[in-house]
């Protein structure tokens, strides 16, 4: 008989803390989630204050791959150029993702915006590839394109080993906040001036503004590090990113709602390999907290025991 794989689901931004999202919470209906919850055992959980820089989820996908990093040194950069074939697996050098950003200039501070609202396509990622290619150069950065518009992968010595925010962190919060203070990021730092000014000159700019959508005015760097030359990370789980986006800009309707088609699709679906028998996973991520979820074998007392056990989803997800 063939062995039964794991299903194992992600699910990043699950709780949220933000206002509008935690006021939606006891709106939400999600029967699927519940009765997984019900019949799962809570198998780890990971629990950090929200001023890390590398949030749960980033943690929890990490820890499913085999990853073992450092606060803010996950290195997504390195993985991704080992998968798409840009380093060789061998390569043991820094990597990280650079993301173009709108930087929302304010009386007090600069904001960073969320770089999926920035409706960048292919030849404006290439366009302004090509124009801070010379300018990375200089600083010994070596910049590749990635399949997502508007994201880079960036090789280079000083990211082995500097810690940098998630995106996912430093979304909607001042620039300083987030922003690497280490010696090593000074250059960096340099740099995102440098860009400020380039992309200002920029025609995709011009383009953009004609369009009435925001300009591409600066980077994020994040997902710095490198992995080891043994490392062989595991197949990754499925991760859900249909919360991002509301949670993100604290849209508690939107949240609420996105949560119920996730709970009819992909939840059902995880719901559905378990009662087919198959050894399935669970992780809810929230601002502070990762909890897996798994199938583990129970003795009668167990399930008489999980009969008055019955996990509420919305007291499950405030605490994370």
């Amino acid at each position: 008989m063939a062995e039964t794989l794991p299903r194992h689901l992600l699910i990043p931004f699950a709780g949220r803390g933000s206002p509008a999202c935690r006021a939606a919470l006891p709106t939400l209906r999600l029967p699927n989630l519940e009765t997984l919850l019900q019949r799962l055992t809570l198998a780890d959980t990971d629990t950090q204050d929200e001023s890390t820089r590398s949030p749960p989820h980033e943690r929890a996908l990490a820890q499913a791959l085999g990853i073992a990093a450092a606060d803010g040194c996950i290195p997504w950069g390195a993985l991704d150029a080992r998968r798409l074939g840009i380093a060789a697996p061998g390569d043991t050098e820094g990597w990280g993702v650079v993301m173009l950003c709108n930087w929302q200039v304010g009386i007090d501070d600069v904001v960073l915006g969320d770089p999926a609202a920035i409706e960048i396509d292919a030849d404006e990622s290439t366009a302004l590839l090509e124009a801070a290619r010379p300018f990375f150069e200089e600083d010994g950065i070596v910049l590749h394109p990635s399949p997502v518009p508007g994201r880079w992968l960036a090789r280079a010595r000083i990211f082995d080993g500097l810690a940098t925010a998630s995106i996912d962190r430093a979304v909607g919060y001042p620039i300083s906040q987030w922003s690497p203070l280490a010696d090593a990021a000074r250059p960096l730092r340099r740099l995102q001036n440098e860009m400020q000014m380039l992309l200002y000159t920029q025609r995709v700019n011009d383009d953009r503004a004609a369009r009435g959508v925001p300009p591409i005015n600066s980077f994020w760097l994040s997902g710095t590090g490198a992995l080891n030359k043994e490392a062989a990370p595991a197949a990754a789980p499925t991760v859900s990113d249909a919360l991002r986006i509301a949670a993100l800009r604290d849209d508690g309707m939107a949240w609420a709602a996105a949560w119920q088609e996730l709970d009819a699709g992909p939840v059902a679906a995880l719901l559905a390999d378990y009662t087919r028998g198959d050894a399935v996973s669970l992780t809810l991520c929230g601002d502070r907290t990762a909890q897996r979820y798994t199938v583990q074998p129970r003795g009668l007392a167990g399930w008489a025991r999980s009969l008055f056990d019955r996990k509420r989803a919305a007291t499950v997800l405030e605490a994370l």
